[in-house]
């Protein structure tokens, strides 16, 4: 599975989280991305792969042969999304080659502009994935 699809199968799961709530995590639902995940870091071979109560996902990588005594790393990210913007029923859109102007976003008519977001202008050519307008992709947590 290529990295762009993995991602677009990481977004679709509906992880909003609760601002009211007072329970860790805030939703049932971020369990499934927790699940999904662990289940794919057992697929490839990570060891003693867990999912806590409170929705923590763990793994363990050995050390490659001759780096045993090297600092171990640890990878940290949140699956939640914003409760300010619906995560449910997720339409990414992707654009290949993108052309360095405005990007329409086709569920809302919003448009992403490089006047208002320079930094896209650096991306013409570039494949570049985003929401439809009408929900949050979550691509920074899921990425």
């Amino acid at each position: 599975m290529k990295a762009y699809e993995r991602l677009l199968k990481y977004v679709t799961i509906h992880t909003t989280s609760d601002d009211k709530s007072e329970t860790h995590p805030t939703t049932e639902r971020q369990f499934d991305l927790a699940n999904l995940l662990a289940e794919e870091m057992r697929a490839i071979g990570i060891e003693e792969v867990r999912v806590t109560k409170e929705c923590y996902v763990y793994g363990m990588i050995s050390a490659t042969s001759g780096c045993e005594d090297k600092k171990s790393i640890g990878f940290v990210a949140h699956m939640d999304t914003s409760p300010t913007a619906s995560g449910k029923n997720v339409k990414p859109q992707i654009i290949t080659n993108y052309n360095g102007g405005d990007v329409l976003l086709k569920g809302s008519n919003l448009v992403l502009s490089p006047e208002r977001f320079p930094h896209l202008k650096a991306l013409k050519g570039r494949t570049l994935i985003t929401t439809d307008g009408t929900t949050l992709l979550g691509a920074d947590d899921k990425a």
